[in-house]
Formats: structure tokens, C-alpha cells, sequence
């Protein structure tokens, strides 16, 4: 089963929404050139089928008192589990912590991080990374500056990639 398929106004409903999730039904009814009682319909619909997750408030964390961020790959050993999910759940239950990836690769997880100084970050990264008895390997990243898109597209209307030149 694959993603769910989306219509034109269903994907102009999600771009909208992604510009501004604060809009009225009323004004996302009119710039989507839909019934209000459409344009509601269609947003529970999206909602119902797991497209939009939720509502969020897009925060500066300078503003919040964590000017510096960081980025930490981190490798298990060993990778078994309990010890993932045990690693996920603790990392993730710290204020430090922005978000966690698991990923492929040398390292098995890359922790995003947002703290109000350097020392904090050390100190986290000790307290929280390194004392782990199944942390075999971390290197700590800084990040000099993030930029994140506002709306992300489905990728059924992206131009397809270009397959390689043959010669």
C-alpha cells in the first residue's frame, strides 16, 4: 500500500496550510476556490488519513535561549533492541534534544540538539551520550546556521530526475 493519493485541491489545501496553519476556513475555503463546507470536509479527510499530523508553532530558539545547536552521530554497540529503543527513549526524554534520526550508515542515530552554550552542549553530550555503557563512537557537529522549507511538496508533482546519459 502506498502513499495516499492526493488531488490538486487536496495538495493546494496542504500548501496552504503549510504557509499558514492559522488560516480560517473560511480564507483556505476561498483561496482553494472551494465551498466552505468543502474545503472543511477535505481538511478532516486529510486529517483522518494520517496527511496532516497536526498543528504546529514554528519557535526561534534563540528566542527560547538556545542559540547553539549541534548535531551528534552516535554508534551502539552493541545494536540490539532494548538498547535502541532504550537509547531513543532516553535521549529523546532530555531538553536538550530537538529530534533524533535513525539512520543507516556508520552511525545508527544523529541527535539534534539546542542548547543555551557551548559548556551545556558538553556537558550534555557527557552526561547523557558518552556515559552510556553501549555507546561505542560520537562526533559532535556545530551547526553554523539551519534553513528548513515551509511547504514540502508530494512527490508526484515533482519533476522526475533525468536517468543518466549513456556514451
Amino acid at each position: 500500500m502506498g502513499p495516499p493519493r492526493l488531488s490538486a485541491t487536496d495538495r493546494l489545501l496542504i500548501r496552504l496550510l503549510q504557509q499558514d496553519a492559522r488560516r480560517s476556513n473560511k480564507e483556505l475555503a476561498r483561496l482553494a476556490g472551494i465551498a466552505e463546507s468543502t474545503c472543511l470536509e477535505r481538511v478532516r479527510n486529510l486529517r483522518e488519513r494520517g496527511v496532516i499530523t497536526g498543528w504546529h508553532a514554528h519557535t526561534d530558539l534563540d528566542a527560547l535561549g538556545r542559540p547553539i545547536r549541534a548535531l551528534i552521530s552516535v554508534r551502539l554497540q552493541p545494536k540490539t533492541t532494548a538498547s535502541v529503543n532504550d537509547f531513543v527513549e532516553s535521549v529523546l526524554a532530555a531538553a536538550e534534544t530537538v529530534a533524533i534520526d535513525t539512520v543507516s550508515g556508520e552511525d545508527d542515530f544523529l541527535v539534534r540538539v539546542a542548547v543555551p552554550g557551548v559548556e551545556w552542549l558538553r556537558t550534555f553530550v557527557l552526561e547523557h551520550i558518552t556515559s552510556r555503557s553501549d555507546v561505542a563512537d560520537t562526533r559532535t557537529s556545530l551547526v553554523y546556521d539551519h534553513q528548513a522549507k515551509d511547504v514540502i511538496e508530494e512527490m508526484e508533482t515533482l519533476p522526475r530526475p533525468h536517468p543518466p546519459l549513456q556514451g
